[in-house]
């Protein structure tokens, strides 16, 4: 039984490096988004809406 040795092609890492980067910027984009959005809606809310759902307007901040 023979083990053989298999190199990436030249760059191969850099590049797939690069992609991982971005997406991982694209991701926490995403996710940055996300939260900016939530945040936006539930500044909307009247205090015995949020109180409703359990929060207070303090608490959006947190989020």
């Amino acid at each position: 039984m023979t083990t053989a040795n298999i190199y990436a092609p030249l760059g191969a890492v850099t590049v797939l490096r690069v992609v991982d980067a971005l997406i991982n910027v694209k991701t926490a984009l995403v996710e940055w988004n996300e939260t900016r959005e939530t945040r936006k809606a539930l500044a909307q809310l009247s205090d015995a809406q949020l109180e409703d759902i359990g929060m207070k307007r303090a608490d959006i901040s947190k989020i």
